[in-house]
């Protein structure tokens, strides 16, 4: 390019003494202005040329020229070879792209910031109904009308999927996971969980029939073994000791059930919010300060209750289910701290809320185990099960409880520092 530029230097400038070598033979000044003039007009039709070029809709060959501006149609045609190759390497990917998007049998959608349809594969129009031609740009709460929907994008916590039956199908049911980007854009992702529901669903009747039907042979069961308890002289040690044992089972098996029964009601019914009420939350952790005392005074363990000084505190809550809840953290709590421990409870409010920890100086857990300890029957230690009695329901009945008063249960521990179990409720909780 620089050669080129120095020739058109050369030229021009041989163009200038030709000019005034013929003006000076001619004795006028005429030819000195001609020749500048003939070269901008040579100049002003390649730039004509150029733009007539640039402008076609179709591409074309570049206009022949010579010096610079030929130079110049040379390499603007070689960036736009390479421009062209880029945008159908990029089409290329795009499509490529768009095939396989198209062909998934998960529902995407694109959504810009404000709400409206941008884009959506060919499973969107089967399990929501959009219609390429009416649906485009508008917006999405208007086509799906489901209210935990709208509330759902309003929230935007979209940790937690969210399941809706079809628009199209109520017999369907879809799980929904948004994906944030760019600025403010979204990702909507649906996937049938139809035939999982079913399962989900089966899984829970079982359990709570089955939990049911236990309950009558249980009852059968432990009131013959407390009366045979009762006969028995104490002289048949080796009969009493394994009524002793067979009873021991038994309240374990009962309590089983109870809360197998208690946590099938909690996964398959809603909220019932005219159960609710003003909870007086001090009187209540009060009260089961006092039973955790009694409920193993061998272990001589020091419990410590630790109020906030405002007495009006009361939380919007069904009190049997928060007393479930509760009840289950302290008496974990008790179960493994060891003798002479150290348990704290604590009830408290800030700007996020209201606040319930259960904090012990036990043996910890790893934290390797915290993301499944709300899982049934789940037990980091199953040797600890022996010595504890527990169902290992408890959690999972927490966990249920704080997703039905709009909660959440914290857990932090460490091995052989102890544990700090937290329930978290929202600030329209609070009474």
């Amino acid at each position: 390019m620089k050669a080129s530029l120095a020739k058109e230097v050369n030229r021009i400038i041989m163009l200038m003494l030709a000019s005034l070598a013929a003006a000076v033979l001619a004795g006028h000044l005429w030819p000195l202005v001609a020749g500048p003039v003939l070269y901008i007009i040579w100049s002003t039709r390649q730039l004509f040329a150029l733009y007539a070029w640039l402008v076609r809709e179709e591409h074309t060959e570049p206009p022949d020229s010579v010096g610079l501006w030929g130079e110049f149609y040379t390499r603007l045609e070689h960036l736009f070879q390479q421009e062209r190759r880029a945008q159908e390497n990029l089409q290329g990917i795009i499509g490529r792209a768009q095939q396989s998007v198209n062909a998934l049998e998960d529902v995407v959608v694109l959504i810009d910031r404000h709400g409206y349809l941008e884009y959506w594969n060919p499973a969107a129009g089967r399990h929501l109904g959009f219609r390429q031609e009416q649906d485009l740009g508008q917006p999405l709460t208007n086509l799906i009308r489901h209210p935990r929907f709208a509330e759902y994008l309003a929230k935007g916590d979209f940790h937690e999927p969210l399941e809706l039956p079809s628009p199209v199908d109520d017999n369907r049911i879809l799980q929904l996971r948004v994906t944030e980007f760019g600025l403010g854009d979204q990702l909507i992702l649906a996937r049938d969980v139809t035939r999982l529901h079913h399962l989900e669903e089966m899984r829970k009747d079982f359990v709570a029939n089955v939990s049911h039907e236990l309950k009558t042979p249980l009852t059968v069961l432990k009131g013959y073994l407390e009366t045979l308890l009762a006969t028995v002289p104490e002289e048949q040690g080796r009969l009493r000791r394994a009524l002793t044992q067979m009873d021991a089972q038994s309240q374990r098996m009962e309590a089983l059930v109870q809360d197998l029964l208690l946590l099938s009601r909690l996964e398959n019914t809603e909220a019932d919010q005219s159960r609710e009420q003003a909870v007086s939350v001090h009187g209540m952790l009060k009260r089961m300060r006092e039973s955790a005392l009694a409920l193993a005074p061998e272990k001589q363990q020091r419990i410590d209750l630790d109020l906030e000084q405002d007495a009006d505190t009361r939380l919007i809550a069904n009190p049997a289910e928060l007393e479930s809840a509760f009840g289950n953290l302290i008496t974990n709590a008790v179960k493994y701290t060891p003798a002479g421990g150290h348990l704290r409870i604590r009830w408290w409010r800030d700007d996020q809320g209201a606040h319930f920890s259960v904090n012990d100086n036990g043996v910890g857990i790893d934290p390797k185990h915290i993301p499944r300890l709300t899982e049934r029957f789940y037990r980091p230690d199953n040797s600890r099960v022996t010595h504890t009695g527990g169902t290992g329901l408890g959690l999972a009945i927490v966990k249920h409880v704080m997703i039905r008063h709009n909660g959440k249960l914290e857990i932090k521990s460490e091995i052989g520092r102890g544990s700090t179990f937290t329930c978290h409720f929202p600030v329209e909780r609070i009474a």
